[in-house]
């Protein structure tokens, strides 16, 4: 299927691997040019070497400083952004009677300042241009909370509100803001902390199945698509049928 978006400049967050690749991935094989981000080197070699039109970036977007840095490289290195895909790892888990106050600002900054700051500078260019693309990776927990996972759940509901304010007031400019709601995929991570086999895990998701990142990658990527020109203010879950609620 053609996205309509050869050619568009995307600027992906925490892409070296993860879901972030997944979308990075999908968004170079519609055309895009790419850049790839990560703090880890290696790793984020490995990863701009499976993307078409990658270019890679270290990065560390769990500050604002940081998330405001990575902007301004990957302006310089594609000369503009287009399509701006926010991401990042969450916070430390913790219920509300094992999470100190004090961890609760750094937190918000990680998953929901660090990632506003990256829109708040690239959304006015968009709106000169009169089009872009800005998509979070955010989590179901912003729909339904995952126990054990406070300060995520506080600071990416947050975020899930400020983007969707911001959408309405850009609806006008040719930018969409949506964002994407992952359940259990396959990823690195997801491998450790069930040492591998996730067939457990699998058995609790409806589809019966882990997600794989790539097709996570593929459903964001038409988020960004010039086909998906029509949606905005959006959360897709793509959890396998896990968030079950009817709103």
């Amino acid at each position: 299927m053609d996205l309509g978006i050869a050619g568009k400049r995307a600027a992906v967050a925490a892409s070296s691997g993860g879901l972030g690749r997944g979308i990075a991935l999908a968004l170079g094989q519609a055309g895009c040019e790419v850049v790839v981000s990560g703090r880890d080197a290696d790793r984020l070699a490995t990863a701009a070497a499976d993307v078409a039109n990658s270019h890679p970036i270290t990065a560390d977007v769990s500050t604002v400083d940081g998330a405001l840095a990575f902007v301004e490289d990957a302006r310089t290195e594609l000369g503009g952004i287009d399509i701006l895909v926010t991401n990042g790892g969450g916070p430390p888990p913790g219920t509300f009677a094992s999470t100190p106050w004090e961890d609760y600002q750094p937190a918000i900054e990680r998953s929901l300042l660090a990632m506003a700051a990256m829109v708040h500078e690239c959304v006015p260019a968009m709106r000169e241009n009169q089009w872009g693309r800005v998509l979070a990776i955010t989590s179901v927990s912003v729909r339904q909370p995952i126990p054990n996972l406070i300060l995520s759940n506080t600071a990416r509901a947050g975020l899930t509100g400020f983007l969707k304010t911001v959408a309405l007031e850009v609806a006008g400019d040719g930018i969409t803001v949506n964002t994407i709601q992952p359940g259990l995929h396959a990823t690195d991570r997801v491998q450790q902390i069930y040492g591998g086999d996730t067939s457990g895990a699998a058995a609790a998701i409806p589809v019966g199945f882990v997600g794989d990142p790539d097709d996570f990658g593929r459903a964001g990527a038409f988020l960004c698509s010039e086909s998906a020109k029509f949606i905005t203010g959006a959360s897709l879950n793509v959890d396998g049928g896990a968030y079950s609620a009817l709103q």
